[in-house]
């Protein structure tokens, strides 16, 4: 990292002699005490591993002193606070990230290389913790980052999963799970809170009772009882004081250990109940194919809001003698519908616990909460069956069906005409097995309700939620997603970053929309020269990476064309492989064809039970294996298919693409956010007008931009008509030719069946109109074979998508949660106490930001 990037008279503090100084010697001695102290190892003995726990705790060691005053400033000033409910959080490596938002990163560097160490070499041994599925995750991270850089009073509530989501191998092709050991090593990071441990219940009954005033009232008596334990991790803001926590929960037995059942030799009963409540928080999102999978994600959802929502009342009644202004001081954000049982439970614990009349109760629960809708898939909005609710959460499906009893008494009071009404809104879906609605139950329990890109925003309106558009017109808001730039342009791209610093300053990195002023580069031929030098390092480092995992030479100088995301159908990655083996078919019937070379990157994982979306895996990696070996293709293309897609590979990833793969159905795709990325680091994209695709095109400029397919409306119109996805089979020689080779075994070494379901759901049923959209995107793709060849134009286009992104910063998103949402505000962390504390010590710069 370029020390011109972050100058170190902006470090906060410099102290040559206390314990968490910021000089390059304190900061050495230090990193050597832990390495010792903490880790019990002379610098002889010790690993890799050991030298970035110890670094860790040194860089933890400084956070704490702003972590704890941004938790005194917010409890003595009574502040609003934001909390925001994942039941994903992909934060990345924190290391680095940590250096970045402290302005540390040269002098740790300094410190480590001078103790005969390499800082990039440490960082890599920092494990990415898995603890999300993909842009749901992501996006919380980003938002915690832009929570604590915009100075906002937050909490991060998730699951402390012991096993994230699983690290993917490639075995012949094929995907393979292996556990996610991501705290085989412990975690530097996270502090646990013991003290601050919660109950939660399961199962059992409900039963009727008198209180004090003789009014009659509910109470859960439940079989089982779990202990929730939460661990801190701090997240810290750049360039400001402020440092907000991510809590995330652990499941412990309330009775570890029967020693009883011990004596009496039943050793594995001893100790069945602790097994059994800690798998609660073991695995991120087991499979669901099973009732006991159903049955554990459940809880795992029910877990983690009660122990949040335990914790927002235990912190509200610090300060106040009542819940009765909990609006006043809480903003609870529902992540999808994942922690949509919240309701139920505020719902609960008002009404149960602290003896509020029903009516205000529910008044306190609309005001407080909000909830954010993040897909139009009608399989993504869940629906729990009604007899197991009852099994788990009897008192919550009491609540649930009194919530239901007056909202749809309003609805027949407002809409008398309207019968099929009550059934579309109806918090339970009756007909067959009876089951729970989370996104009704969500919309109705909420004050605010919002897409995540203008499209998807539109879609719930007319669509999906319309319903409850028809009912609450004012509940509904559009915000678009973002991106951090710290981390994604930043600490992905230092050479980049150190470009733009160079010319504007470092208050791009707060304020993206500075970029802008970099469009007067654009014709100057020097800054396009500049600009494509630092691709192509990019591009060769990601070369390096993919011959030393991939055992494969790729040309850095080729057309990087890249599909990173969470494999699935409507993300089409099968389109992009037709767009492959059409180009392959193209140069096995003309050997001397000109093109321009390409290398296709692909990424993603499949979800274990998702059969459809592994198949699609082991086609790339059967096409690549076919593409890569041929003599005819002379190195034009090369597939490549990079294992385990997480956050830390993808900042490899989006600095080096030249094109950004965005081919999902028109209509499907909420958002995205990996769009924005490739984008803001100079990748031109390829897409439909979906999610946030739409919005990048608008800000790119439509020239700058490779649109191609149906839009959502016609996607619709056409599906109605009746859509035969053979007749454009039969009609497109080249589509015909493509998916004959796939057919034929060629591809599986003359295996037929192989990829047969594939072949036989695109030909009879194709739900994502592939078909429909496939000429269209070759015609596309070929306009970017003839844009890339005129380098000068290319680069032009790079530079003004990269510069053009403000839009797409997730501190734009968070700040318009705050103001038309959220209704919160920043609070200023200062540090002057801390100040005249380090008096007399040889302080050299004050601890600000």
């Amino acid at each position: 990292m370029n020390q011109s990037m972050i100058p170190q008279d902006q470090c906060p503090i410099q102290i040559e002699d206390d314990r968490t100084g910021m000089s390059v010697e304190t900061l050495k001695r230090a990193f050597a005490d832990n390495l010792f102290y903490l880790q019990g190892k002379y610098e002889s003995l010790a690993t890799q591993d050991d030298f970035y726990m110890a670094l860790a705790y040194t860089l933890r060691d400084r956070l704490l002193s702003r972590w704890l005053k941004t938790l005194k400033t917010y409890l003595e000033n009574d502040v609003k606070t934001v909390y925001y409910l994942s039941a994903e959080f992909l934060m990345g490596r924190h290391l680095g990230n940590s250096l970045i938002n402290l302005h540390l990163y040269d002098r740790i560097r300094q410190a480590v290389e001078e103790s005969g160490l390499d800082l990039e070499e440490i960082l890599e041994h920092e494990p990415d913790p898995g603890l999300g599925n993909g842009g749901l995750g992501r996006l919380a991270a980003c938002f915690l980052d832009s929570l604590a850089t915009l100075e906002i009073p937050a909490v991060g509530y998730g699951i402390r999963y012991e096993f994230g989501i699983f690290h993917q191998i490639i075995q012949d092709g094929w995907q393979a799970e292996i556990p996610d050991k991501w705290l085989r090593l412990g975690n530097p990071w996270e502090i646990a809170r013991p003290d601050q441990a919660v109950e939660v219940k399961f199962g059992g009954h409900t039963e009727i009772y008198s209180d004090e005033k003789g009014r009659p009232r509910k109470r859960w008596i439940p079989d089982t009882r779990v202990m929730g334990i939460p661990y801190d991790t701090p997240v810290p803001g750049y360039d400001t004081n402020t440092v907000n926590p991510l809590r995330l929960w652990k499941a412990e037995s309330s009775d570890d250990f029967d020693f009883g059942e011990f004596n009496a030799g039943n050793y594995d009963g001893a100790v069945s109940e602790k097994m059994r409540s800690e798998t609660i928080s073991k695995v991120l999102y087991p499979n669901d194919n099973t009732p006991q999978g159903k049955q554990l994600r459940l809880e795992q959802q029910f877990f983690f809001v009660s122990c949040s929502l335990q914790d927002i009342v235990r912190v509200h009644l610090m300060r106040h003698k009542t819940l009765d202004n909990l609006p006043e001081t809480a903003a609870i954000q529902l992540n999808d519908t994942h922690p949509a049982v919240a309701i139920a439970e505020m719902m609960r614990l008002l009404v149960d616990e602290h003896g509020f009349d029903w009516n205000i109760a529910w008044r306190i629960t609309q005001k407080t909460f909000a909830y954010t809708n993040h897909t139009l898939l009608p399989e993504a909005l869940e629906r729990w069956s009604v007899g197991l609710f009852e099994a788990i959460l009897p008192r919550h499906l009491e609540i649930i069906y009194e919530i239901n009893h007056r909202f749809l008494e309003d609805v027949k009071h407002w809409y008398p005409e309207d019968s099929g009404l009550l059934s579309r809104l109806s918090l339970i879906e009756e007909g067959g097995e009876k089951k729970v609605r989370m996104a009704n139950l969500a919309c109705v329990g909420s004050h605010a309700i919002n897409g995540v890109a203008a499209l998807h925003t539109e879609l719930l309106k007319q669509d999906t939620l319309k319903d409850f558009y028809k009912l609450w017109p004012e509940k509904f808001y559009n915000k678009t997603n973002g991106v951090t730039p710290r981390r994604w342009v930043l600490l992905s791209n230092p050479k980049l970053s150190e470009l733009f610093t160079r010319k504007l300053g470092e208050g791009w990195l707060k304020d993206v929309d500075q970029l802008r002023k970099l469009e007067s580069y654009v014709e100057d031929p020097e800054f396009r020269a500049e600009w494509r030098t630092i691709k192509q390092h990019n591009k060769q480092l990601m070369a390096d990476y993919i011959a030393a995992h991939n055992g494969l030479e790729v040309d850095p100088h080729s057309l990087f064309d890249i599909q990173v995301k969470r494999i699935h159908e409507y993300k089409r990655q099968h389109l992009n492989v037709l767009n492959i083996i059409t180009l392959y078919n193209r140069i096995k019937q003309n050997p001397d064809l000109n093109i321009q070379p390409r290398t296709f990157i692909f990424g993603g994982k499949a979800a274990p039970g998702y059969f459809m979306a592994k198949l699609i895996i082991k086609l790339v990696n059967s096409v690549a294996e076919v593409v890569n070996k041929d003599p005819d293709v002379r190195g034009r293309i090369k597939v490549v298919f990079l294992a385990n897609f997480n956050a830390s590979l993808g900042q490899r990833i989006y600095p080096c693409a030249d094109l950004s793969e965005q081919v999902s159905t028109a209509g499907k795709e909420a958002s995205g956010t990996g769009n924005m990325k490739f984008s803001m680091n100079g990748a031109l994209t390829i897409g439909t007008l979906d999610g946030a695709n739409i919005e990048i095109r608008e800000e790119a400029g439509a020239e700058n931009f490779f649109l191609f397919g149906l839009t959502a409306h016609e996607v619709a119109a056409l599906k109605q008509q009746g859509y035969k996805p053979w007749e454009y089979y039969e009609q497109n020689a080249e589509l015909k030719q493509t998916i004959d080779r796939i057919a034929s075994g060629f591809f599986s070494h003359g295996d037929r069946n192989m990829f047969k379901p594939l072949v036989d759901s695109l030909m009879y049923n194709d739900p994502y109109m592939l078909f429909a959209d496939y000429q269209d995107y070759i015609d596309c793709q070929d306009k970017v074979d003839r844009a890339y060849a005129d380098q000068e134009s290319w680069t032009k286009m790079s530079i003004l998508n990269s510069i053009r992104m403000g839009k797409f910063s997730s501190d734009r998103t968070i700040s318009e949660y705050c103001q038309q949402i959220w209704g919160v505000k920043p609070v200023k962390v200062e540090l002057e106490e801390y100040n005249q504390a380090l008096a007399g010590l040889n302080v050299t710069q004050p601890v600000s930001s």
